[in-house]
């Protein structure tokens, strides 16, 4: 397995370890920086970096600065962590390119499943890749899913939610997360809107509808059996 190079940048040297440790465990590696000039000074040195994990609030330069920067030259993946529960950060953090943002306190393990999700997510992204799952085979450039061999017919919006579900394999999703990164901030219908594309999306796969698992009171989580 190719070994991802993640720069971890947060004041706080404690958070950094324990996260490092984690990180390590499943074979990252990663550099650490206490503030935003640091970070970037890194950013710089090595091209390598694979993804990068900003604390929104450090001296010197802050997460928000630290992402703007970024975006200027690099399409690098970026996950914030804040210990504000705030929409309007999440927002902020959106429109700027982030790609996950995780809020305070966290556990590790969460940490490292949605860092495996953004870099699937990032990797689905790059031109003739097709992402397999279970017998599952799509391909985002071509617009295509095939199950077991068979092509099979889905709507724009089936497509995006299967793409999500496998992009994020392993990860329970609420209705409400679901709602934001398949019809984004701007859709202001019904959750329940999810379960009708659930519903469609399941009949289509066949039998391997029951990748997608309801997790009751919750949403949903896509795990291949």
């Amino acid at each position: 397995m190719e070994r991802i190079k993640v720069l971890l940048v947060d004041d706080e040297s404690r958070m950094r370890k324990l996260v490092r440790d984690f990180l390590e465990r499943e074979g990252f590696i990663v550099l650490e920086a206490g503030d935003g000039e640091e970070a970037m000074e890194l950013f710089y040195k090595d091209r390598d970096i694979g993804l990068l994990i900003l604390d929104v609030m450090m001296p010197k330069m802050d997460g928000w600065q630290v992402c703007r920067e970024v975006r200027q030259s690099s399409k690098v993946p970026i996950i914030m962590l804040t210990a504000r529960a705030d929409e309007r950060d999440e927002l902020q953090g959106f429109e700027l390119g982030v790609d996950e943002y995780i809020s305070k306190p966290f556990s590790p393990r969460i940490l490292v499943a949605r860092v495996e999700a953004v870099l699937r997510r990032f990797r689905a992204l790059e031109p003739g890749e097709a992402i397999d799952a279970g017998g599952i085979v799509i391909d985002k450039a071509a617009h295509r899913v095939t199950v077991s061999g068979q092509d099979i017919e889905l709507s724009y919006k089936e497509f995006e939610l299967l793409s999500y579900f496998v992009e994020n394999q392993g990860i329970a999703l609420s209705r409400e997360k679901i709602l934001n990164n398949v019809w984004n901030y701007d859709y202001f219908g019904d959750a329940r809107t999810i379960d009708t594309h659930v519903k469609k999306l399941r009949s289509k796969l066949g039998d391997k509808g029951n990748y997608i698992r309801t997790i009751w009171g919750m949403g949903y989580k896509f795990e291949v059996e």
